[in-house]
């Protein structure tokens, strides 16, 4: 996501986009970008790759299933979500965001509501009228 975000902000977005009609140039800048923030073992894997959309669409097949791997732990993490298991409100504030910021990645909405309510309901019994 940051560097696809990078990339837009640099007015390279087009170059990773199918039927593109970037230049040469906005190619070789984007090349540059995406080489520059991978791991030197990725790099000489893919030194042969001169086009970014080519390097991106390989990228993205080789690391697509992420979400299939964070949205299962997301879920998780969010049933098990306990405030009471925290010494501060800012704590499980922090874990709340965070927790849903995946969902969010992984294309499930979480709602201002749903964050109000999962907060309600973790309350123990005797905090429930305050």
């Amino acid at each position: 996501m940051d560097a696809k975000i990078h990339l837009e902000a640099e007015n390279l977005g087009e170059t990773i986009k199918k039927d593109n009609n970037a230049s040469s140039q906005d190619r070789a800048k984007a090349m540059i970008f995406i080489c520059r923030h991978l791991d030197k073992g990725l790099k000489s894997e893919y030194v042969t790759v001169e086009d970014p959309l080519t390097l991106w669409k390989a990228l993205k097949n080789r690391y697509n299933h992420q979400k299939m791997v964070i949205l299962p732990r997301a879920r998780y993490e969010w049933a098990h979500l306990r405030i009471q298991v925290f010494k501060i409100v800012a704590e499980y504030n922090s874990a709340m965001f965070s927790i849903s910021s995946q969902l969010k990645l992984c294309g499930e909405t979480i709602a201002e509501e749903d964050m109000l309510e999962k907060t309600f309901s973790t309350f123990h019994a005797s905090n429930v009228l305050l």
